[in-house]
């Protein structure tokens, strides 16, 4: 499934804007900004709906290759 590069562009700004440069953890860090893209909301702490993994895996790599 292809992935919409300026989506993925503005999610990786909302992960830098939301939890700076320092990207320990970045798995999570890309989650929960993939989450509150498809969900509307930052996850609580045992939130588990599904989020587009094909978006999450972009975002991830893209914030991989960024830092």
């Amino acid at each position: 499934m292809a992935t919409d590069s300026a989506l993925v562009k503005a999610l990786v700004e909302r992960v830098h804007a939301v939890y700076g440069a320092e990207l320990s953890d970045v798995e999570r860090k890309c989650w929960t900004v993939v989450h509150e893209h498809h969900h509307g909301a930052m996850p609580t702490e045992y939130d588990i709906r599904e989020i587009d993994e094909d978006l999450y895996l972009a975002v991830l790599e893209a914030v991989r290759k960024r830092h």
